[in-house]
């Protein structure tokens, strides 16, 4: 089984933030998968927390070369942004309301989840559940649960 994490839920594999331990417990039952600017998206938010001070910078380099370490042997499968991906969703933006605020970053992820044919999309970002539907695939935080 494969599953698609986005990057906030990428992150708790590093980082011990709220809900880590569900986040932990899920991805060790599957693969994983995440579109390819879940990487760089990832690096950013570790980078981040080391900037708000929540750990050394050692403990950073430690993090970072443990994510290094499991891009290179695979652990994740970062999905290309394909001209389908775009397609998909430049469509879904055409008629997506005015009331629903979906960052460029989170309308890639679920673009390129629903296109490389996943049903569901784990996050606990609100914005990106919201707008699931709207890409036809589910939106779950296994976190709420």
């Amino acid at each position: 089984m494969i599953l698609y994490f986005d990057a906030c839920y990428l992150v708790r594999l590093y980082v011990e933030d709220r809900g880590f331990e569900s986040v932990r417990a899920l991805a060790a039952s599957a693969h994983l998968a995440c579109a390819a600017h879940g990487e760089a998206e990832t690096l950013g938010a570790i980078h981040r927390k080391f900037r708000e001070h929540a750990f050394t910078a050692s403990q950073y380099r430690h993090i970072v070369d443990q994510f290094h370490a499991d891009c290179r042997e695979s652990a994740f499968r970062w999905l290309p942004l394909s001209s389908a991906v775009m397609a998909r969703l430049h469509r879904v933006y055409a008629t997506l309301p005015a009331t629903l605020p979906l960052r460029a970053a989170d309308a890639l992820h679920l673009a390129c989840a629903s296109e490389n044919g996943f049903r569901e999309i784990y996050s606990n970002d609100h914005r990106l559940l919201a707008a699931a539907a709207h890409f036809d695939i589910k939106g779950v935080d296994a976190m709420s649960a």
